[in-house]
């Protein structure tokens, strides 16, 4: 039988707990980020609210060419590669069609390489809690509430890899995002035909204000989504993915089955954010606003943001000065996203499906092919820091 503690007594056993390194959020970003640290010799307290990492996932899971090349991903956890992307202007009518010479994406079983990853980590020395949600923070003590109730733990620096809606970063005083898309997307398993694998794209604010429609058929699943700008779906996001699904490009002949693994939940398309760590700690993943603000793709620049900021702690651990930590400069980084955040100002205000429409003519182009496959197929997803 275990003993029974007064709540005086309790308190002042979780007072002891403490950690080089408290990571909130076990994404990709907040793992690669806890394992780079505890290989370093550090010790981390890596929590997540979620009782497992193979349930509420969000991520559609495309992995681009330089994340491949980069990182040492599980091969038997992703899908067949993909080397064609479709673009498609309302009406599906005349779709520009874009083949690499290379493999350009292949779109990762998320529910097993979360678990692999969760492996790593702890085989690097991560202790892990799931179930343990962040509450909050009093002084230098994080605010912790599991399944054996609260605890506190004192931990020398944090790290938000708490999503989107960081409550890291406002406790910490960090930026936030604000500007988000929603999106919402099907998963479901499909037979394996004889057209290539081929990332669809269907640009129409009709169905996705602010953003597309998407169909990733790899030939063993299809991902068919909507994401765009929450107040401007006419009927709402449910409907409008309802709608694209009945006649969604990319599946000739695929019957959709009753049962398919829904995902959703909001998207950081800001750009990087400004002020993204302080002597506290720092953020890393969505809670930084570490997605691409056009194309939206998050994994590769998660991995590499996690990398600049296991560095960034490491050295301010080493030193023992918290002020290190200024290193960590969105700012900096930002600013290469110029170009970028430019085209996600234009693309946010494609309102209508005749002003959508009018960009394919340019599209068909030398030119709108070629700027279309440096966007789609180019070596640059985040930059180097």
């Amino acid at each position: 039988m275990s003993e029974v503690r007064s709540p005086a007594e309790r308190d002042a056993s979780a007072l002891r707990q403490s950690a080089d390194v408290l990571v909130v959020g076990a994404g990709l970003a907040g793992l690669h980020t806890a394992t780079l640290l505890a290989r370093r010799g550090h010790d981390v307290l890596l929590v997540d609210r979620r009782p497992g990492l193979t349930g509420a996932i969000r991520t559609t899971g495309i992995f681009v060419r330089k994340t491949l090349d980069d990182f040492p991903l599980p091969p038997e956890f992703l899908g067949p590669a993909i080397r064609r992307v479709v673009l498609y202007p309302p009406g599906l009518r005349r779709p520009v069609t874009l083949d690499s010479a290379r493999d350009e994406y292949r779109v990762g079983d998320m529910a097993p390489l979360y678990g692999a990853a969760a492996r790593t980590a702890a085989d690097a020395g991560v202790r892990i809690a799931l179930g343990t949600r962040y509450t909050g923070r009093s002084g230098d003590i994080s605010l912790l509430a599991g399944p054996d109730g609260p605890t506190r733990v004192r931990a020398r620096f944090v790290v938000g890899a708490d999503g989107a809606r960081s409550r890291v970063a406002r406790d910490l005083g960090l930026d936030r995002n604000r500007h988000l898309l929603i999106g919402a997307e099907e998963v479901f398993e499909v037979p394996g035909g004889e057209e290539p694998p081929a990332f669809h794209c269907v640009i129409d604010p009709s169905l996705a204000p602010g953003y597309l429609a998407w169909v990733v058929n790899d030939g063993r699943h299809a991902h068919v989504g909507v994401a765009g700008y929450a107040d401007r779906f006419p009927d709402g996001m449910r409907r409008a993915l309802e709608r694209f699904g009945a006649s969604a490009p990319g599946l000739p002949g695929v019957d959709r089955p009753d049962e398919v693994e829904r995902r959703g939940g909001p998207i950081p398309v800001g750009g990087l954010l400004r002020r993204i760590g302080c002597a506290h700690g720092l953020l890393v993943g969505d809670a930084a606003g570490a997605v691409s603000p056009l194309t939206a793709g998050g994994l590769d620049p998660c991995l590499r943001l996690s990398e600049l900021a296991a560095t960034v702690l490491d050295d301010a651990l080493r030193a023992g000065r918290p002020d290190a930590l200024t290193h960590y400069d969105g700012a900096a980084l930002r600013a290469r996203f110029r170009g970028r955040l430019v085209l996600r100002r234009g693309l946010a205000q494609v309102r209508t499906p005749a002003v959508a429409a009018t960009a394919f003519p340019l599209l068909r182009t030398p030119f709108g092919r070629a700027a279309a496959r440096r966007i789609l197929f180019g070596d640059r997803s985040f930059p180097t820091s």
